[in-house]
């Protein structure tokens, strides 16, 4: 069975302890977004220190849709963060790479849809997980990009034992054609939180599609 992730991309801390709350009786991690305006056109909250308390509910790990990773892999960390994915359209990927490993978390590198396999190759072997995105960072809400189907199936042809976890576009449908691919976990946002009230019942739809 597949593990599902729900994924918070919210400005508001209010708003994120609301869906954390919200899903933590189903899942076992939850994905935090950040967002700082210099990686993709967005910014999320920022003060990380305020997910001390979130992190005793559900393990967190953070997807870091920032230029600059290394300066956020400490106060995430500190803040009982499990799981830190930085991309691999970095300023400096392998930087993030050599801090990271200094602290007790897992190490995950992320690859944006329109970005080819090539690009993300050279450290597949060096990280814990790899989070293909399935559409352009930055934004909850767009439809999956079928080339990034590819993408999956290589990256569990040549690297059959690592985790790949997608996000992007995911819901009852794309659910099936990622996990063909070779997706062990799945990301979703809008899917999942667009009704309270069917949480848990759509979280049981993705991990059985």
């Amino acid at each position: 069975m597949i593990d599902v992730i729900p994924g918070i991309l919210e400005k508001d801390f209010g708003e994120i302890e609301r869906r954390v709350r919200l899903v933590s009786p189903y899942v076992s991690w939850v994905q935090i977004d950040v967002a700082d305006n210099t990686l993709v056109p967005n910014e999320t909250f920022l003060d990380v220190a305020r997910f001390g308390e979130l992190a005793k509910l559900v393990q967190l790990e953070a997807h870091l849709m920032v230029a600059q990773p290394e300066k956020y892999i400490r106060q995430l960390a500190d803040a009982g963060f499990k799981r830190i994915i930085a991309h691999v359209e970095a300023h400096d990927p392998r930087l993030f790479l050599e801090q990271a490993t200094y602290e007790h978390v897992e190490v995950g590198m992320a690859i944006d849809g329109p970005t080819e396999f090539e690009t993300i190759e050279p450290f597949l072997e060096e990280i814990d997980v790899v989070l293909v995105m399935t559409i352009e960072a930055g934004f909850s809400g767009q439809e999956l990009m079928p080339e990034t189907l590819d993408k999956i199936k290589r990256i569990r042809e040549n690297f059959p034992d690592l985790p790949i976890e997608v996000d992007g576009g995911i819901n009852d449908k794309t659910a099936k054609l990622v996990k063909d691919a070779g997706a062990t976990r799945l990301v979703s946002t809008s899917y999942l939180f667009k009704d309270p009230a069917t949480i848990a019942a759509s979280i049981e739809r993705l991990k059985n599609a």
